[in-house]
């Protein structure tokens, strides 16, 4: 029976189910730079952080109850928890949301749409006896050299007020593809006990500081930015991770990394219908050369045919 036959019309309806929802995923991330961008308008990043992770992690509670899966008791697991909540929200959540006061979010959506770019990277840190292919190695040129346009000159010269905080969406994007990596310790698990367990992890740490701090007692966050907050939480990250964790099981690795670069655009396209935002022709070139780098990176490998 030829590959041609296996192909049933259940089977290309899935297909296209698990497509849309790929579509949905980007589009749930790439607004999540809006959405921030709204909400720390007048409510502090800490806070802003503190309360997404704290409403996604009992949202994501209530779904793994409703389940009738448990979470882990053992403290090794709460531990590993703990390192992926620093890695995947704590650090870069709140350096995202700091940075976002003073750069677009169509800006953020572009710089931290290069995770695997540092994914990439970082792996070969980790496995040095392990040679790049061609094609993933130009990708990380244009990686970087997408990076740096956006960035702009300036930052080589340390001039520039917007430097800072775009190295500080760089920073976490390094801090995701540190998380995307240190995710494969969590093999075996419910996906969705990581998701929930770390965003608990991240509630906890963040609190703390937030109430110390920012005292959220004394804000009058605007109607906006409270909706913003909501729609980050629940949609862009609660949502969100249920949506990712499936493709995980459906499409494997092309439900992770494909989102990587789909996000790209649509979060440049939402800061600019919905935020007025624009893009400097630099800007537009470094993006080009972001998402070529990227999906060099990220479609599979091509496997040497078989001869009979």
């Amino acid at each position: 029976m030829t590959p041609q036959a296996l192909t049933t019309p259940a089977a290309e309806a899935n297909r296209a189910t698990e497509l849309v929802l790929l579509l949905v995923l980007a589009t749930l991330w790439g607004g999540s730079y809006s959405f921030i961008k709204i909400g720390v308008e007048t409510i502090p990043p800490l806070t802003l952080i503190a309360a997404r992770t704290l409403i996604a992690g009992a949202i994501l509670l209530a779904i793994i109850r409703w389940r009738g899966v448990k979470l882990p008791r053992d403290v090794a697991s709460w531990r590993r928890f703990l390192v992926q909540a620093c890695l995947n929200s704590v650090v870069p959540f709140t350096l995202i949301a700091w940075a976002e006061r003073s750069v677009d979010a169509g800006l953020a959506s572009i710089l931290n749409g290069t995770t695997p770019v540092f994914v990439f990277l970082i792996g070969l840190v980790l496995a040095p006896g392990k040679r790049p292919d061609t094609r993933k190695a130009l990708g990380v040129l244009a990686g970087v050299a997408g990076i740096s346009l956006i960035v702009g000159v300036q930052a080589f010269a340390g001039l520039g007020s917007a430097v800072v905080p775009q190295l500080a969406i760089v920073l976490a994007t390094m801090c995701y593809a540190c998380a995307a990596l240190f995710g494969r310790n969590f093999g075996g698990m419910d996906p969705l006990l990581p998701a929930a367990g770390s965003m608990l992890m991240g509630a906890a740490v963040l609190l703390p500081f937030a109430l110390v701090i920012d005292r959220p007692w004394t804000l009058a966050p605007s109607h906006e930015s409270l909706m913003a907050l909501l729609a980050l939480a629940v949609f862009s990250t609660a949502l969100a991770f249920a949506i990712y964790f499936r493709l995980i099981r459906t499409l494997g690795a092309v439900g992770t990394t494909a989102v990587s670069y789909l996000r790209v655009p649509i979060g440049v396209a939402i800061g600019i219908l919905f935020l007025g935002e624009s893009l400097s022709p630099t800007v537009w070139a470094g993006l080009a050369l972001v998402v070529l780098g990227v999906a060099a990176m990220t479609l599979p490998e091509r496997k040497p045919a078989v001869r009979a």
